[in-house]
């Protein structure tokens, strides 16, 4: 590993009408072993105004957060981020773009997948961990605050921001850190920024089938991992959603959820009760927002609007309105061709099952990952450990009519964050999709809201 911070070049980009110069230091490595070379590096920018003497937004070269987005989707390899366009936008700023606009550092590491070679589980953790080591390894001749350090990351990349949130310093990721040669530094970060999560993998086919139970007709669009389809779920998938619906109120009631209020969120055996009044508020806040700001929420049948204010909701419809995306199991899929199936999987065995119900009705027999390994890619199993130094704050977002995971997931992330004295803000936006970066002056008004609280 190395830095010199004199091996920089100052670059001007031009999107649209907008202008923004910055200062670039590109393929910096930051492991000594890396396992797959071109990848394991990072690319680091900062607003050249700092270097003339000139804040932004409140910010100087030393106090300035330092963001760092991650581009994994999937469970992919992630590239490192430029500035730029949006992809598909022509004209658009970037993520990227807009930070060091609005004044922020810049940290982008490119982050292996499970595609790649030994880019499978636990690989994107451990280099996201390398990568905020390497940060802390090099803070005195780096620009920026190397303790305002805030992860982001969209879908995988949105759970991997909350792991990296729940799971500071943890010695689980010990031996996963060492291999590669990461720095002996704190991997711990302030805050994670965290849109529509994949995250809780061992719970997440019981969540998905608790929310759209009895919904079996499948609709979604196509991309590499899973080409476009609509249909009807067969007998088994149908037999499988409805023994995974019944297995959730056992997990969600042995969390111990409480409300803001204290009360406690559980489940009856149906399925139904307080846990599921508290996702209805969620959903009703969201609609409350939509109404609040002008939007025309009359299409939305399922919803009833009383005097300007979304009173009520009838869930089973709300769910065949946005309509179901995965067939069951959604996550451990029972002949092994998901996503996680193959994040979990090793060079030898590219694919593996994770969860107990997964492999107990496999239809292709196989192996089961480790309860370790599934452990370190959930940071449900880290928030109240005293081993972990979480961060100070999370925002999540999830969008109200994402299908991609159920909208339980995300809520029960937040919750327990809340009960360890966490600073939460976790809204599910109208309309929205499995999307991530579609809000960013929102999401740059709380980065500057809690890290000027802590100056």
């Amino acid at each position: 590993m190395y830095f010199d911070k004199n091996s920089y070049t100052v670059e001007e980009i031009t999107v649209g009408s907008e202008t923004v110069r910055y200062r670039a230091w590109r393929d910096l490595p930051y492991a000594e072993r890396p396992v797959v070379p071109e990848y394991q590096k990072l690319n680091l920018y900062a607003p050249e105004d700092y270097f003339e003497g000139r804040d932004i937004s409140g910010y100087t070269i030393e106090n300035a957060p330092v963001f760092m987005p991650n581009t994994v989707g999937g469970y992919m390899p992630g590239p490192a981020d430029e500035p730029g366009e949006v992809p598909n936008h022509p004209g658009h700023p970037n993520t990227v773009f807009r930070a060091l606009q609005h004044g922020y550092v810049v940290a982008a590491p490119a982050i292996r997948g499970r595609s790649q070679t030994g880019g499978q589980a636990p690989a994107c953790i451990a280099d996201y961990k390398a990568a905020v080591r390497w940060l802390r390894h090099f803070a005195e001749d780096l620009p920026g605050d190397q303790e305002k350090i805030i992860t982001n990351g969209t879908s995988a990349g949105g759970a991997l921001s909350a792991l990296m949130g729940a799971t500071g310093n943890h010695p689980d990721y010990s031996p996963y850190l060492k291999e590669i040669g990461a720095a002996e530094e704190s991997d711990a970060v302030f805050a994670a920024s965290c849109y529509c999560p994949i995250t809780n993998l061992d719970h997440a086919d019981m969540a998905y089938e608790w929310e759209f139970k009895e919904v079996f007709d499948y609709h979604r669009g196509g991309w590499p991992s899973f080409p476009a389809a609509d249909g009807e779920m067969t007998e088994l998938q149908k037999a499988a959603s409805r023994r995974l619906a019944a297995a959730f109120p056992e997990y969600v009631n042995s969390l111990g959820l409480k409300d803001s209020a204290g009360t406690a969120l559980t489940l009856d055996p149906d399925g139904n009760g307080s846990f599921k009044k508290y996702i209805e508020k969620v959903v009703l806040k969201s609609a409350q927002r939509a109404i609040d700001r002008g939007d025309d929420v009359s299409s939305d049948t399922w919803l009833t609007v009383d005097a300007g204010k979304a009173v009520s909701m009838d869930f089973a419809a709300y769910v065949r309105t946005i309509t179901r995306m995965k067939t069951a199991p959604a996550f451990d899929d029972m002949t092994m061709k998901s996503p996680e199936n193959n994040l979990f999987g090793t060079p030898r065995t590219p694919c593996r099952h994770f969860t107990a119900f997964g492999a107990a009705n496999s239809l292709v027999g196989g192996e089961t990952a480790p309860a370790g390994l599934v452990k370190v890619m959930n940071p449900m199993y880290y928030i109240a450990d005293p081993h972990a130094d979480s961060a100070l704050y999370y925002r999540i977002r999830h969008g109200e009519t994402d299908r991609d995971t159920s909208l339980a997931v995300s809520a029960i992330l937040a919750l327990k964050l809340q009960e360890q004295g966490i600073d939460v803000d976790y809204h599910s936006p109208w309309h929205v999709p499995h999307a991530g970066d579609y809000d960013l002056e929102e999401l740059f008004a709380w980065i500057d809201k809690i890290c000027k609280e802590k100056q």
